[in-house]
């Protein structure tokens, strides 16, 4: 198995839902032995797509792991989802890898879906090679989709292929460092291509991309620089080093083109991985210093975390060191000592053990009971916190409740595992409503988690919407005296109290003062006063909204020897406090979010004025890099349905992201309909 003589690439499969990203690698696992026979998406046979929600819906929903060796190079593949709603997949997988291949599809282009995963990639530093995909396809070009790669995502590229004809007549490409055609003759998996001389009528195109690649790689090497100044040729082996280089180093991005599901141009992109992708001590160097990095404290990231009923599996990242069956792990993040059970690399749905695993290697750990993910694994004596994975706020809330007792019984266990294993989705109960809200990134993702309760846990649940929370505030001062009387038969009520009502600061909730002196009330009394107050605020004055912001103050009072009870001062500073409220100018208040929307500038303005008819007020414009970002105010109650309408509204080119931000005092016309 791998050692470290073993040459490793770590690497991550990534694009827009729908671009070939799980044909292309069930291709790559075909061609490098690792399967014998390969699935197909559309037929619900793919080795990497093994969860049944997946292989149902035709989408990639869990980053998958697997080991792959290509001319003697251990490769390490993370394929993971291309939908929006399942992104903190592909968020923590580009964390902890070395490197990703993006895959286009040859007719669509830079889809949305890629832009943000290019963003992804750049936060992490993480070097790329393009893959243009399905270019057998009818409205396949790929000269467009090389100029939508350069504009759309500010980047600058290497082209080392050109495609050999093009939708139903594509059979080749052109490889530009050998000047050479690669021919398939057959669609069949594993039909071997035929090496040839380019063909003439595309001579003069291929010696005109390859010297704009040359011009390009050659800054590279000074040697490289030099030849190339004095016209002199140069050596095929020393572009491929120049372009390794300058793809580690994030200055350009190789493009190369191909038909995954037609088996054409697997090997060459394999080769690609292999040649121009860091290993993990290329970019493990930097910090090793003279040291071997496997020898160093142990440091790694668990970045993904699997919960069944046997347990928990925790995926992990070495980045220096290793671990080893047995070894207890400090947790950095929680001061916890863990100890390591048992040791997996994971191919897919199978699981092959290991005793240990060194620096660089990515592997799956069984025993660790308060690991989760973004959490820092290092050695009890060097202890080290790696940089966390940030987890995005989830923007759409479902209620949910259980169909019977038995489903009660089993659905908080059910969703503590769910969220265990997806960072990105919340549970949380409303305080008021008693409802369990249920929070993600969009609507699949909810679909799909409440699939899992009913699927994985036999659980089903009642789903609805959430309620807005809204509070409700006083807006001037007012003082109100209030007598508490009863008598019928036996011991009497009573209890007189005088009572002042104040605002306080936005975000203050509420706060009691006793200005009682010289016993007109009897100290044992107080308490039940302020008992009253907030029993009587958490339930409002005008709509049924808790009442915030406010302090209230017993200014005054008188008892009775026999009569008077905590009882009997609790119901008066109740009413008391009713009384007050409604004298004190009462207002509903609403939260309101900070939304960041992230637009092409051609969609700003339909993007401004959709924020503006949701009562948004905008703060800020910035640019960045080629998008522009937008902040604005927004009431919650006007968000709702809102990411589905941004994507028409921008052809799925936009994203946002919110928190909560304040709380403010809803428009009197919407606040009478509230009431009513």
């Amino acid at each position: 198995m791998n050692n470290k003589q073993t040459p490793r690439r770590n690497i991550g499969i990534i694009a827009h839902v729908d671009a070939g990203k799980t044909t292309t690698t069930e291709r790559v696992l075909f061609y490098t032995g690792a399967s014998h026979r390969m699935g197909e998406v559309h037929e619900g046979t793919t080795t990497m797509d093994f969860d049944p929600q997946e292989r149902q819906r035709g989408i990639t929903i869990n980053s998958a792991a697997t080991t792959v060796f290509w001319r003697g190079v251990q490769i390490n593949l993370i394929d993971t989802p291309g939908h929006i709603d399942f992104n903190i997949e592909v968020n923590r997988s580009l964390r902890v890898l070395d490197g990703a291949v993006v895959v286009f599809d040859g007719v669509a282009g830079v889809e949305p879906q890629t832009e943000t995963n290019w963003r992804l990639a750049d936060k992490y530093q993480v070097p790329r090679l393009c893959f243009i995909n399905k270019l057998d396809r009818v409205g396949a070009d790929f000269a467009r989709v090389h100029n939508m790669i350069e504009e759309r995502l500010g980047v600058r590229t290497v082209v080392l292929q050109l495609p050999i004809g093009i939708e139903a007549g594509f059979k080749g490409i052109i490889d530009l460092i050998d000047m050479k055609a690669l021919i398939w003759t057959s669609d069949q998996a594993g039909h071997p291509f035929e090496t040839g001389p380019i063909p003439a009528d595309m001579l003069d195109d291929a010696q005109a991309w390859r010297a704009r690649l040359i011009e390009t790689v050659v800054e590279r090497d000074e040697h490289a620089m030099e030849s190339y100044v004095q016209g002199l040729p140069i050596d095929a082996d020393v572009l491929r080093a120049c372009i390794r280089t300058g793809t580690i180093a994030g200055d350009f991005v190789p493009v190369l083109a191909g038909s995954a599901f037609k088996n054409k141009g697997v090997e060459p992109l394999l080769d690609a991985v292999v040649a121009y992708l860091p290993s993990p001590e290329d970019r493990l160097a930097a910090v090793a210093g003279e040291q071997p990095v496997s020898e160093q404290p142990l440091s790694a990231l668990a970045f993904k975390l699997v919960a069944d009923e046997h347990g928990s599996m925790v995926f992990v990242r070495v980045y220096s060191g290793r671990i080893r069956v047995g070894d207890t792990v400090l947790n950095a993040n929680t001061g916890k000592k863990e100890r390591i059970a048992r040791i997996y690399e994971v191919h897919a749905d199978q699981r092959q053990e290991r005793q240990e695993i060194v620096a660089g290697d990515i592997a799956a750990i069984v025993g660790l009971k308060d690991t989760l993910t973004g959490n820092t694994l290092c050695a009890p004596t060097h202890p080290v916190v790696l940089e966390h994975i940030v987890v995005p706020e989830p923007v759409i809330d479902v209620a949910i409740e259980p169909k019977s007792r038995v489903d009660q019984q089993s659905l908080g266990k059910a969703l503590h595992l769910l969220s265990r294993e997806d960072p990105s989705l919340r549970v949380q109960q409303d305080a008021e409503s008693g409802q369990i809200i249920l929070s993600g990134m969009g609507e699949l993702q909810l679909e799909v988690s409440l699939e899992k309760l009913r699927s994985r846990f036999g659980v089903e649940v009642s789903v609805g919407q959430p309620e807005v929370a809204y509070r409700e505030t006083i807006s001037q001062e007012a003082k109100v005296q209030y007598v508490h009387k009863k008598q019928s038969g036996g011991p009497g009520q009573f209890a007189d109290i005088t009572l002042k009502v104040s605002l306080l600061p936005r975000g203050e909730g509420m706060q009691f003062e006793s200005q009682i002196t010289g016993g007109a009330i009897p100290r044992e009394f107080i308490p039940a006063v302020e008992a009253g107050v907030k029993r009587a605020a958490a339930s409002g004055v005008l709509g049924g909204y808790p009442c915030v912001d406010f302090k209230a103050t017993l200014v005054d009072g008188s008892f009775h020897e026999r009569d008077s009870s905590a009882m009997a001062f609790e119901h008066a500073a109740g009413a008391a406090f009713r009384e007050a409220a409604r004298k004190a100018g009462p207002v509903v208040l609403e939260p309101v979010m900070c939304v960041e929307v992230i637009t092409p500038a051609e969609h700003l303005g339909d993007c401004l004025g959709d924020l503006l008819r949701r009562r948004g007020q905008v703060r800020s414009q910035d640019v960045r890099g080629n998008a522009t970002v937008v902040t604005a105010d927004v009431p919650l109650k006007a968000m709702f349905g809102y990411i589905g309408h941004l994507r028409a509204l921008t052809s799925g080119r936009a994203q946002y992201s919110m928190q909560f931000d304040h709380y403010e005092q809803v428009p009197a016309h919407l606040q009478a309909g509230l009431i009513a």
